[in-house]
């Protein structure tokens, strides 16, 4: 699909990181009610493993020469699971919704051979108020996947002291300068987020690849609770919503056997009373609807409530011949 007359395409670069988040902004704000990104996510997306701006990722581009659209493709490790995210404002940049995809659509298949896959399951959020943009995707031959939530809680009004983990349990923060400890902790998240269709497998090595990638690593939000002197369950935080005074949960997981004795939320409950003590205003994560150990449900245990919900979709894409 082309196009408009008129307006054009180009490939980003990091200096175009400010007009980038303009228009990430504005379209979150007119879906959600209010933007949830930063400079930092703009530049890692476009610094992420597997996703090179010359070929990976577009900007769509008005007659009056203002960026109104950005799109990007997600697959840190290569695998036949690939996220493709696009971008538009909302008042100036719907015009660029179709021909952005129908151009990534082309890339993925090139993806596909490249990483030597022959199909690769491509999948796309919308908000469910996005209408033009869940149009744009069915007619791509996107179908209706799975939802997802942003989830939020306040921190004002917490106890000084974190309630006390369950009888055995001890929370401690991971420890950095421990290689052994932190492979530990990586097989745990691993195992955790195995049982979900979408999740990308990591080595040890790709994930301290992002790892060491981020502008900035809080370990003291990084958390590991041991039963009887072994980890049994982790929480990795990350810095993404620091701008907005909000600690950001980016991955919980408890190994299977430890499970429903409360270590998740004991985990939760140290995190919170970090984020709190640093000043953060509340805490935020994102969490899978159909997810098997019924996460939401810890979250709302815990006093998080839904911000908004967004859908999934998904189609294949075969490789280019």
């Amino acid at each position: 699909m082309r196009i408009p007359d008129g307006w054009s395409t180009r490939r980003p670069t990091l200096a175009d990181q400010s007009a980038i988040l303009a228009v990430l902004r504005a379209s979150e704000l007119a879906s959600t009610g209010e933007p949830d990104s930063t400079l930092d996510t703009v530049r890692e997306a476009l610094t992420a493993p597997n996703c090179d701006p010359a070929r990976d990722s577009l900007l769509a581009v008005d007659p009056a020469g203002e960026v109104v659209g950005w799109t990007y493709l997600d697959n840190p490790t290569g695998s036949d699971q690939e996220f493709v995210e696009v971008f538009v404002h909302p008042d100036r940049g719907e015009p660029a919704l179709a021909p952005l995809l129908a151009a990534q659509l082309d890339r993925v298949a090139e993806r596909a051979t490249e990483f030597g896959h022959p199909v690769l399951t491509l999948s796309a959020g919308a908000i469910p108020t996005e209408r033009r943009w869940i149009g744009t995707l069915r007619a791509a031959g996107f179908d209706f996947h799975k939802r997802h939530a942003r989830m939020r809680r306040p921190l004002t009004g917490l106890p000084a002291q974190p309630p006390g983990p369950p009888a055995g349990v001890r929370i401690r923060p991971v420890r950095p300068d421990d290689a052994a400890d932190l492979r530990r902790f990586h097989e745990i998240l691993e195992a955790g987020f195995g049982a979900l269709p979408d999740h990308q497998p990591s080595t040890y090595e790709q994930w301290w690849e992002r790892v060491a990638a981020e502008p900035t690593v809080a370990w003291d939000e990084w958390f590991v609770a041991e039963v009887d002197g072994m980890p049994a369950g982790i929480l990795q935080s990350s810095d993404r919503m620091l701008d907005q005074d909000e600690g950001w949960v980016r991955y919980l997981s408890v190994s299977a056997d430890h499970r429903r004795r409360g270590i998740g939320a004991a985990l939760l409950a140290a995190a919170f009373a970090r984020y709190a003590a640093k000043g953060r205003r509340s805490a935020g994560l994102g969490v899978d609807l159909a997810n098997p150990t019924e996460a939401a449900r810890l979250y709302r245990s815990v006093g998080m409530t839904p911000v908004f919900e967004a859908d999934i979709f998904q189609r294949t894409v075969c490789a280019a011949g």
